[in-house]
């Protein structure tokens, strides 16, 4: 699997990486068929955060075998299908920069994530991520960067690929760096509210427009905005 560089960072010695998937058709006949799509709204997805949201938080994680849904996230994932909208996970992982694995040690987690979402009748349509950290051991990615959440830069880099309306589209996860990332995008936020947000540092940009109990209640709540 190619690594891609993505434009979130301008001027960074190590700008973001984005393991870079087939389109959408590719490889489906090796999955269960998505189910039965809504139409979509032009310009909308649905980002996702990965740990904590699609997946059970599992720190520092790049072992396939350790992958597996978070509570609520199965049913989720189908029901965010038959919205018909794109599904984008945008994730930080930090542990490229503390020296803790690879950067192509995320091209496994990609695939395994891919058919995760196709066992629940979804489809990912892209997977982008931040290697950076300020305090990373390893100096080509110890910096502050423009694409490690809470900054949008990975949203937007998503955005620019797949032509979307940021304004139009979703950023689910289970932090607040996440909601003030999908504000900073110009995107309506969902917090889950899992357990998993410890800090709870308040401002404006970190207020989510819902809080849901998992991701499969995030996904009735767009359901009800479709």
């Amino acid at each position: 699997m190619a690594l891609m560089r993505t434009h979130a960072c301008p001027g960074m010695p190590a700008p973001a990486w984005a393991v870079a998937g087939a389109s959408p058709a590719a490889g489906a006949a090796a999955f269960p068929a998505a189910a039965a799509a809504a139409p979509r709204a032009a310009g909308a997805a649905v980002f996702l955060d990965k740990d904590g949201t699609v997946l059970r938080d599992v720190p520092y994680n790049v072992a396939p075998r350790r992958m597996a849904y978070a509570a609520g996230a199965r049913d989720g994932l189908a029901r965010l299908a038959r919205l018909g909208l794109p599904l984008i996970v945008v994730s930080n992982q930090p542990g490229v920069a503390l020296g803790r694995f690879a950067p192509e040690a995320l091209a496994p987690v990609r695939r395994r994530l891919a058919r995760l979402f196709a066992a629940a009748g979804a489809s990912m349509a892209d997977f982008l991520y931040c290697p950076h950290h300020p305090a990373g051991a390893l100096p080509a990615y110890a910096a502050a960067c423009g694409c490690r959440k809470p900054m949008p830069g990975l949203l937007r880099e998503a955005a620019r690929r797949h032509g979307l309306d940021l304004d139009a589209c979703w950023m689910i996860g289970d932090i607040l760096d996440d909601v003030e990332a999908g504000r900073r995008a110009g995107c309506r936020t969902v917090l889950l509210d899992v357990g998993s947000e410890t800090e709870w540092r308040a401002g404006p940009l970190r207020a989510p427009h819902y809080v849901a109990r998992d991701l499969d209640d995030a996904a009735r709540l767009l359901e009800g905005e479709a």
